[in-house]
């Protein structure tokens, strides 16, 4: 079947409170069967979604399931956005909105399908955040439009690590290589530790807590506890995923003490770094680029791990280890082309300084 065809498919949709229904079984099954088959991203696994909806959920949330003759085709959770507008469910842990589908059926022939199947009027539906690598950007339409999100690194685990390094900045290497050197003259003993054990987990975050509580994230409110939803939410994807042997928590030592941290979960070839923190006390180190190298020295040894995806925006740390990035974008379709055209008008008017109340409420903005 070519993809034209699929794009025609009738998709006979069915919907129901994202939360429990992703909790079945057979529907969890379901849904990682549509992610192995395009792209197959353990951060967009049905345990990481479900974590996220039971931690960070308001409620609100809708599973919905795209059918063709019976095989399902397409799977989103969304959640209503404003007034007339729904789009993927998107907390911030998630790097990625969080939908699955066939290959071969377009992005933007789901959302269209799915504008008219959402009960009362829906106006627009985004899909958020999303990886080309997962579905190619489309050009924009009357009535689809697609906006940059972030550029993001990733890094392919290819040939030796030696030649990997050599290829690395100068001044990142010697200033390595100076940090090490000044630890040894102190005396200071340096260890790398990785956690695999889902008993290990609990433990393992409440040091990454302690850690990152201690930095400029305690001030904003967003470092981890392991009383705080962002503790919860990674403790159980971190332990469920220990299960299966696709948990990772690299922790770097000075002596006995808990230098830095790496929050990672691994699957297929692919190791995604989740979280990173560091002990932003230690001023003349950089105890994070120590571990990051000797994270990567022992990758690249194993052979176990093909590409590491970093998925949040590019910083100047990721520049110095990969030249790699892609940009995630998010893509809005409208059921009406009048309503993209009132929604490019208020967009204007933004950028303009002004306002147009009949465009924002008219797209549900």
């Amino acid at each position: 079947m070519t993809t034209t065809e699929v794009e025609r498919l009738p998709l006979d949709w069915t919907r129901g409170d994202a939360a429990s229904a992703l909790a079945a079984a057979d529907t969890a099954r379901e849904w990682d069967r549509l992610n192995q088959l395009r792209g197959d991203l353990v951060i967009l696994s049905a345990r990481a979604v479900s974590a996220g909806l039971d931690v960070f959920g308001s409620g609100r949330e809708q599973l919905y399931i795209a059918r063709h003759q019976g095989q399902v085709v397409a799977m989103l959770v969304i959640e209503p956005q404003g007034h007339l507008q729904w789009r993927t469910f998107q907390p911030s842990q998630l790097p990625l909105g969080a939908w699955v589908a066939s290959p071969e059926l377009d992005l933007r022939t789901i959302g269209d399908s799915l504008l008219r199947r959402i009960p009362g009027l829906c106006l627009a539906l985004s899909v958020t955040q999303i990886d080309p690598q997962v579905a190619r950007r489309p050009g924009d339409t009357t009535r689809h439009r697609c906006d940059d999100y972030i550029d993001t690194a990733w890094l392919d685990v290819e040939g030796t690590f030696d030649a990997y390094w050599a290829a690395r900045g100068k001044n990142l290497r010697q200033n390595l290589r100076k940090q090490r050197n000044k630890l040894g003259a102190d005396g200071v003993r340096t260890e790398m530790r990785v956690w695999h054990a889902g008993a290990d987990m609990a433990a393992a975050l409440a040091r990454y807590g302690a850690l990152e509580s201690a930095g400029w994230k305690a001030g904003s409110g967003t470092a981890i506890h392991t009383d705080n939803a962002q503790g919860r939410f990674y403790r159980r994807l971190l332990e469920e995923s220990a299960q299966i042997g696709e948990a990772r928590v690299y922790e770097y030592l000075f002596d006995d003490r808990t230098v830095a941290m790496n929050l990672c979960l691994f699957h297929a070839g692919v190791l995604i770094v989740l979280k990173t923190t560091y002990d932003e006390s230690i001023r003349a180190l950089s105890p994070a680029s120590l571990l990051r190298e000797e994270e990567l020295q022992a990758l690249f040894a194993s052979h176990e791990v093909q590409r590491i995806e970093y998925f949040g925006r590019v910083m100047d740390w990721h520049t110095k280890l990969t030249e790699s990035r892609r940009t995630l974008y998010h893509l809005t379709c409208y059921r009406w082309q009048w309503v993209a055209r009132l929604a490019q008008r208020r967009r204007q008017a933004r950028a303009n300084g002004t306002s147009t109340p009949e465009a924002a409420a008219a797209t549900g903005e």
